[in-house]
């Protein structure tokens, strides 16, 4: 039996199957007449197959019809016919692939242009394309999990997200005997400038911008905060965080519930947090963008908790042996950096000098900490480091022969001035203003003054935690921090402020008019200790903890922008104790009760008492 054609194939062999049927003898001679073939065994006993050729010949050896021999003849003259077939289809559907291209070739040579041609695809390879198709998606879904009901995929299970919400009662109390005329030296810098004149038709007929120190007030307010970090590969990381605030100042997110505008305003919202993290070994990291405060702080003596910090700044340890791990932070921080088209400027005392742009004013933070971890015991261990920290043109400087007449003159240092500050440290006029006439007239024009910090500012800080768990959960904490500004020069100070048109209550120690610019009484130095008992962290339901402390903050011992916002409603020049507890509510639910009573440390009379209560939740 014959059959052509492309798909065709030879079948005729397969007669001497069906003689063998009928004469063994007579197909044993058309296979072998010489007899020289050893065939190999067909078993008897043979397990069906899942090919039905096979299974027949099976089926009449069983049966006698075929010998052994015969059935083994007839499966390898099969094979043999199979391998011949798919050979044949192989070179055919080349041939036609080869023939397909050159017709191909040649249509497209004669078709008018435009012609579009579609290549037909046989069902088969439709099939195995499907089937490929199924199998790599298949595969990327499970290694995604796409496929897993109720997991994340893969590149998701890498980024991590975090948050907190905060509700604050807050009640500040005034008591009588506080001077009413601390100057609020933050309000003039970041506004407009004050006009100092004192005498005449043009002399200010309004008050220095002040701070209120003696009506009480009750605030509701609110903090949330949400952040993510992404692990990215080989060690680097990514992370980001918004949080509320009435203002981008760095020391506060607190949102007063009914204020920025009142009548259910929206509420602003704040990038917090922005940076990227290289950290290829648990023990080492590499930080740049804004993150969080690099260096060990026992406490928010120097630096106020929620602090960010802009810039770089790398962190090691190392276990040198068991229960000793020493430790080094070093970073450079950018606090203020002079605009593009900052200010127009004459220098009078150089008459050549056209006005200009004002040269660069950039303000830096350099700091380093070297500490260790000790660990004298399984459930007891102290954590120390000493740093320091050197801000660069920070303090105020005293500008050239300068003509102001408006509200928006310039004058080479005003960019000294601090962009943002709280209370507490000593300032000094920058402007160096040569009086003005008004034409045709003996009346002095208007003085309008900023004002820059009277220090310089070197601070050499020592920290220190002590952790007693032998009470386990409860553990017996103790922290304390020590701070001295290294680059204070109390002589200088006075000398700056004494020069300079300042009011009552300006200086630390002056009080009245008559004495303002005789007195300086600030200092540099601060220390503070706290005592916490209770479990380490509020977590879960009925943990508790509890806490007691004294602070001690001279005027000019740390930048009061960056101090605590809370004691004493931020600053420095500040002392007293604080008291408060914590109660856990339920799982990452937790209540906060706090009492802080301030009082001045030198200076115009000055005290403040705070009550808080909190109802803290994170996630």
């Amino acid at each position: 039996m014959r059959r052509s054609g492309m798909m065709g194939w030879r079948m005729a062999p397969l007669g001497v199957a069906l003689v063998a049927l009928i004469d063994p003898a007579a197909a044993q001679d058309k296979a072998d007449p010489a007899g020289a073939i050893k065939l190999p065994k067909v078993s008897r006993t043979a397990p069906p197959s899942s090919n039905a050729t096979v299974n027949l010949i099976n089926l009449l050896v069983k049966q006698g019809v075929l010998t052994d021999e015969q059935a083994a003849a007839l499966v390898k003259q099969a094979d043999d016919e199979a391998y011949v077939a798919r050979q044949a289809v192989r070179d055919a559907a080349a041939k036609a692939e080869g023939a397909e291209k050159t017709a191909a070739t040649a249509a497209e040579a004669t078709s008018p242009a435009g012609t579009r041609r579609v290549t037909y695809v046989p069902e088969i390879v439709k099939k195995q394309l499907r089937d490929e198709i199924r199998r790599d998606v298949m595969a990327k879904a499970e290694q995604e999990n796409w496929a897993s009901p109720g997991k994340y995929p893969e590149w998701a299970q890498r980024i991590r997200f975090y948050g907190d919400v905060r509700v604050r009662h807050e009640s500040v109390f005034h008591p009588s005997g506080n001077y009413p005329y601390t100057v609020n030296y933050n309000a003039i810098n970041t506004g407009n400038p004050y006009n100092v004149l004192g005498d005449g038709s043009y002399a200010n007929d309004y008050f220095w911008p002040t701070y209120n120190v003696d009506q009480d007030r009750q605030r509701q307010r609110l903090r949330a905060r949400l952040g993510m970090e992404a692990d990215l590969f080989d060690g680097f990381y990514a992370g980001m965080r918004i949080a509320t605030g009435e203002s981008n100042a760095p020391v506060s997110f607190n949102q007063t519930l009914g204020g920025s505008g009142g009548n259910f305003s929206k509420y602003s919202i704040w990038l917090d947090r922005a940076f990227i993290r290289y950290s290829p070994w648990s023990d080492i990291a590499l930080s740049a963008g804004r993150f969080d405060n690099p260096f060990f702080a026992a406490t928010d003596l120097v630096f106020h908790r929620d602090l960010g910090f802009d810039g770089v700044a790398a962190q090691a340890k190392y276990e040198i042996s068991p229960g000793l791990e020493p430790f080094v932070v070093a970073g450079a921080f950018p606090i203020f950096n002079t605009g593009l088209d900052v200010g127009t400027s004459l220098d009078f005392s150089n008459k050549d000098v056209l006005p200009g742009k004002a040269p660069s004013r950039d303000k830096y933070m350099f700091g380093g900490q070297i500490g260790a971890r000790a660990e004298f015991a399984p459930d007891v261990s102290l954590k120390f480091g000493a740093a320091y920290f050197d801000f660069t043109n920070v303090q105020g400087k005293l500008s050239s022969g300068c003509l102001v007449a408006t509200v928006s003159d310039f004058c080479s240092t005003d960019l000294t001035r601090p962009s943002f500050a709280q209370r507490g440290n000593t300032y000094m006029a920058l402007r160096n203003i040569i009086p003005q006439q008004e034409e045709g007239t003996l009346n002095l024009l208007p003085q309008y003054q900023y004002f820059g910090l009277a220090s310089e500012f070197r601070e050499l800080v020592i920290s220190a935690r002590l952790d007693l768990g032998q009470f386990h959960p409860v553990h017996v904490v103790i922290d304390g921090e020590y701070v001295r500004n290294l680059a204070w020069d109390a002589t200088d100070i006075a000398a700056k402020v004494a020069a300079n048109p300042l009011p009552a209550g300006a200086i630390a120690g002056c009080a009245s008019t008559e004495n303002c610019t005789q007195v300086y009484a600030g200092g540099n130095q601060g220390w503070l200790g706290r005592l916490t008992v209770g479990h380490r962290e509020v977590r879960q339901l009925w943990d508790w903890s509890a806490f007691v402390g004294y602070k001690y903050l001279e005027s000019d011992a740390v930048l009061d922008a960056f101090a605590d916002s809370d004691f004493g409603l931020g600053g420095t020049n500040l002392k007293g104790y604080f008291v408060g507890g914590s109660l856990g509510l339920g799982p990452n639910v937790w209540s906060t009760a706090r009492w802080l009573s301030a009082n001045q440390v030198a200076g115009a009379p000055y005290a403040v008492d705070i009550f808080q209560l909190d109802l803290n939740a994170r996630f």
